[in-house]
């Protein structure tokens, strides 16, 4: 007798033609491992090839940004040019192990700059933190139509130099608050010529930048994007609007399509909103009515924690791939655990010290996660059952008031 074929076991065939092996990816979590000159570094290789054994189908990197002036973090990788190729190449093979893709995930913060990184941070338009974020951010000043052509062919260029180093494609990260979502975001988007208004023209900005990646990787290279369901703000970004633009990018020819929700104002990516009940995933409704409207496969990520969950969801709605981020960190050899048939359950659970203030001021839920991606990158094992105040105290005794500066997702 025949054992059933898991769902995510089968191999997805992208429009471009590329096959990711399964239907599992991991999703994109900032390494904070870039060196001094905004490179990649041996810590990341040691991670990614440790991720590409597990099983894992498809590696979207951290937050990889386009512009060395415009930082979401002091260790961000950054593409500009071809001065990192060897160690982009490096890289690029490490995630390539196992037969997995690996696709940079590329990134220009807007607003979304801290103040001791960026004195003046862009912005679709120059509107302030209305919350307490506002002591970490400085205004943004508003971007001149130039600077936005500007910006779009340094996307291009990024895209261009990474599939040169190696990497199988490129994702565009349209969420969570980052200046592509800024511009797609009436509250952050207040401009009144071609770039704002209604949603036709705030996402222009994101369509001329898959256009510009497009010609210059070529309709063979998959490009795909990260976007948020919704901004989860009164007056914000709708799924109505959110849908739209999923349709218009369908339209285009993209590969893959992401799922999010949220920005750090109202963090729904971290688990506070964006799904129906504890233990499903987030934005899973968004995701499988998107799904079944475009024929463009759909990912969704946030809050898997069991393989039969996993399965569930592959075989009871549209979407096409899992996205697994967590999860991967504590056990990088999950998705082959998953892939095998094991009942598999993660030991991914809420981090608190016991006081909100304590684990707010040294984001808990990023820096432990953080720690462990490291001890990765080191070549050593997680340890699951880390205890948080010992993150604490690295945090607090090594690195003094920098961390209490604000980190992405």
């Amino acid at each position: 007798m025949k054992t059933a074929v898991s769902p995510l076991a089968a191999p997805l065939t992208l429009p471009c033609g590329a096959v990711l092996k399964n239907r599992i990816v991991k999703s994109a979590m900032s390494e904070i491992m870039g060196d001094r000159g905004h490179g990649p570094t041996p810590e990341l290789f040691r991670l990614y090839r440790r991720w590409a054994q597990g099983g894992t189908g498809l590696l979207v990197t951290g937050n990889v940004m386009v512009d060395s002036r415009a930082l979401g973090e002091p260790n961000n990788v950054v593409v500009e040019d071809d001065r990192h190729m060897a160690a982009l190449s490096r890289w690029a093979e490490s995630g390539k192990e196992n037969g997995a893709h690996i696709w940079v995930q590329l990134n220009h913060p807007g607003r979304q700059s801290p103040a001791f990184l960026s004195p003046e941070p862009v912005a679709p338009s120059a509107v302030p933190y209305a919350s307490d974020l506002k002591r970490a951010f400085n205004t943004p000043r508003a971007l001149a139509d130039a600077e936005i052509l500007e910006i779009i062919d340094r996307f291009a260029k990024a895209a261009g130099t990474v599939k040169r180093a190696g990497f199988t494609g490129v994702q565009i990260h349209g969420a969570h608050g980052y200046l592509v979502s800024q511009f797609l975001s009436p509250l952050y988007n207040h401009r009144s010529d071609r770039w704002g208004g209604d949603i036709a023209g705030r996402m222009r900005f994101v369509l001329e930048i898959y256009r510009a990646i497009r010609r210059e990787v070529g309709p063979e290279f998959p490009v795909g994007i990260k976007i948020n369901s919704s901004d989860f703000k009164r007056n914000g970004l709708t799924e109505e609007e959110a849908l739209a633009v999923i349709n218009a990018l369908d339209s285009e020819g993209i590969d893959l399509v992401e799922i999010s929700g949220g920005n750090y104002e109202a963090p729904a990516m971290m688990g506070q909103r964006g799904r129906k009940k504890e233990g499903t995933p987030y934005f899973m409704a968004f995701a499988d009515h998107a799904a079944r409207a475009v024929s463009t496969p759909m990912a969704l990520t946030g809050g898997f924690r069991t393989a039969e969950v996993m399965k569930t969801t592959l075989s009871e709605t549209a979407i096409a791939m899992v996205g697994l981020a967590r999860p991967l960190v504590v056990d990088p050899g999950l998705a082959g655990k998953v892939l095998s048939g094991a009942p598999v359950t993660s030991s991914v659970r809420p981090l608190t010290t016991g006081f909100a203030f304590l684990d707010r001021i040294t984001m808990l839920e990023i820096t432990w996660y953080e720690n462990q991606m490291r001890y990765l990158g080191m070549g050593r094992n997680p340890r699951p059952r880390e205890n948080v105040y010992k993150t604490v105290w690295k945090i607090l005794s090594g690195m003094g008031t920098v961390a209490f500066k604000r980190r992405r997702a």
